[in-house]
């Protein structure tokens, strides 16, 4: 007997430990390891794309969170949402009146939806060549109408409601999620959980969310395996409304996405910046986090994230404050998640395709100090001076970070940002210095310094607690490039 047990020990400790099962709670969710690529892959694009795009229009206030052109049918139908700002709404039903009538439904605009000239081949090139390593679409915003073939979108609506038996006539997330990947990127979805004027919502939110939410949920994963779930509208009921847990349970153990997907923060009003084990938090226009949690800031390159017709050149970021705005937050520890917002027929605005290439330039020499890397001890070093008191996790709650890298009289300003990777120190600065002292950093003998990019070695020597590098050695044409990389090796 004793023989026997020792021979059945040995086959068990032969074969691998069945994997886990997550129970449908967070203490049991919480225990699951974030899969690692979403930390190391630092950069994606965001896409809102929808019915919404054929109005595209918003008033445009800056740093009010009120110029959302994605927000339009919210906007135009009164007596919804008590903490909209009223003078503000009225411009929307203004703007609608005019140009199409008060008496112009919002499922009008669904005919003017055609998506003609969407070519998901030409998008993913244009993503790829930005330097993202994933995407995330807009499967469903909060108008409900469904990106792809979803039987709960006609449904519930009564008519439909989606672009394959809509106006498009086309699996337009199935078309770029092919492309995407064959691209080389990663696809994951933006799907939100509510629907402002879903009959079903209005009129029983617990039939909606067993009859709707849920099966088209999970029709989306079984069908596309997305590689990460961007959820959203989660304020109007807690978890346990959503069914939540249960979800997460189905999605970490059952899924066909099961050890890949990475899921965001937004499954309740009482989920953000919460379950910090399961889910990766979200910080949307300013928040910002620290490198102690995984998490993801999402920004539009204009003011919106769904295509906007009223914006103007100066309410787009230029290509260099979108660089800066990667480098800030890698360096704290977080990715970006940039959004576009394409036109009703299908393109990317020409002025977001410069800002992506941009990018792209940027990170075909200097990638290396982005992917894969971690936060240093310290994200900036500042120079002389005061240092503004509104720093740190909440960096770009109030102001930003473009005002914090200009020299002012008196007050301090971030003169390079870090990043690591092993041993390797990387150092980048927002503007050319013949030399830059890196403080409290005194690097072993066999460091080296040099220009990513260039095989040139820069001189650098300790210098009492410090590391003294010298860039006069550089040429006019490598000195004047926006966001130069340095990087010193073995220094750590």
């Amino acid at each position: 007997m004793r023989k026997l047990l020792t021979l059945l020990l040995t086959i068990a400790c032969c074969y691998p430990v069945a994997a886990q099962k997550f129970q449908p709670n967070w203490a049991s969710l919480n225990t699951r390891k974030m899969p690692e690529w979403f930390h190391q892959d630092k950069f994606g694009i965001f896409i809102h794309w929808g019915v919404y795009a054929v109005p595209s229009y918003a008033p445009v206030i800056p740093n009010s969170g009120y110029s959302y052109a994605e927000w339009y049918w919210r906007r135009i139908v009164p007596g919804t949402g008590k903490e909209e700002n009223e003078a503000y709404r009225q411009k929307f039903v203004d703007f609608h009146n005019k140009n199409y009538g008060a008496n112009f439904k919002y499922e009008q605009f669904e005919p003017l939806f055609k998506a003609e000239m969407f070519n998901p081949d030409q998008w993913a090139d244009v993503l790829k060549k930005s330097g993202a390593k994933y995407v995330v679409l807009t499967s469903k915003h909060h108008e409900g109408y469904a990106l792809w073939n979803s039987a709960e979108a006609d449904r519930d609506w009564g008519h439909p409601w989606n672009a394959v038996t809509g106006t498009p006539k086309r699996d337009l997330l199935g078309d770029l999620t092919q492309s995407v990947r064959n691209a080389g990127l990663k696809m994951g979805y933006y799907y939100s959980l509510y629907e402002w004027f879903n009959p079903l919502w209005l009129s029983n939110k617990e039939r909606y969310v067993k009859e709707h939410m849920i099966p088209q949920l999970k029709d989306l994963v079984n069908k596309y395996k997305p590689s990460l779930i961007f959820a959203d509208g989660e304020w109007d009921l807690p978890d346990t409304g959503w069914h939540s847990p249960e979800i997460l349970a189905w999605l970490f153990n059952e899924s066909p996405v099961k050890d890949e997907v990475v899921v965001d923060d937004r499954w309740g009003s009482n989920t953000r910046n919460q379950n910090k084990g399961a889910l990766y938090v979200t910080s949307e226009y300013g928040s910002g986090m620290d490198k102690n949690v995984v998490w993801e800031e999402c920004q539009g390159v204009g003011h919106s994230f769904g295509y906007n017709r009223n914006e103007q050149l100066n309410d787009y970021k230029t290509s260099n404050d979108l660089i800066l705005m990667l480098v800030d937050i890698v360096s704290r520890g977080g990715n970006l998640l940039l959004d576009i917002g394409p036109t009703a027929d299908g393109r990317i605005p020409i002025i977001m395709q410069q800002r992506l290439a941009d990018i792209g330039i940027w990170l075909n020499k200097n990638g290396e100090a982005i992917y894969g890397t971690e936060a240093y001890t310290h994200s900036y070093q500042w120079s002389a001076g005061m240092v503004p008191s509104k720093t740190g996790k909440n960096a770009f709650a109030n102001y930003s970070v473009t005002e914090l890298i200009k020299p002012r009289k008196d007050t301090a300003h971030i003169e390079a940002f870090f990043t690591t990777k092993g041993k390797d120190l990387y150092c980048i600065l927002p503007a050319y210095k013949q030399e830059i002292r890196i403080k409290d950093l005194k690097v072993p003998a066999g460091s080296t310094a040099t220009l990513l990019g260039s095989n040139k070695r820069l001189s650098l020597k300790n210098t009492g607690k410090d590391c003294l590098i010298n860039l006069a050695s550089l040429k006019p044409g490598e000195a004047s490039e926006v966001m130069l990389v340095l990087k010193l090796k073995n220094a750590l």
